[in-house]
């Protein structure tokens, strides 16, 4: 069911562990892993310091973006959880003062987009 939920998109938490290490090029000294999630090959990362969206791209997943967002120029975010037709949620990110959202990120399941929802807002508040 674990390949299934990753097609359907559905954020699911994986191992400090295993990010530090696919990582490891980009981290730097002293910054250390809270919270990630695996949305079928590309990840969510929040460290202590910043957001890492790892968006791997092409068929191979060889090509990578790595998009590092600091907590202190996000300026807003929502969440969207999915209603009874649309099976959909929504995180948005807003940076400084943008007018359009920075980023979309789309959740198959509600669950995941509030845990994520709550890492952004202790990291965003507490910057």
């Amino acid at each position: 069911m674990g390949l299934f939920d990753g097609l359907l998109r559905n954020a699911s938490e994986v191992k400090h562990s295993n990010v530090e290490k696919e990582l490891a090029s980009i981290l730097i000294p002293d910054e250390q892993i809270d919270l990630a999630f695996k949305l079928v090959r590309d990840l969510i990362v929040f460290t202590n310091l910043r957001l890492i969206i790892v968006d791997k791209q092409g068929m191979s997943g060889k090509k990578t973006e790595y998009k590092s967002i600091p907590y202190g120029s996000i300026s807003r975010f929502s969440v969207e959880t999915s209603g009874h037709f649309d099976l959909e949620s929504e995180l948005k990110i807003w940076i400084s003062s943008g007018i359009e959202p920075a980023e979309v990120l789309q959740f198959r399941k509600d669950s995941n987009v509030t845990t994520i929802q709550q890492a952004l807002a202790m990291a965003v508040l507490n910057n």
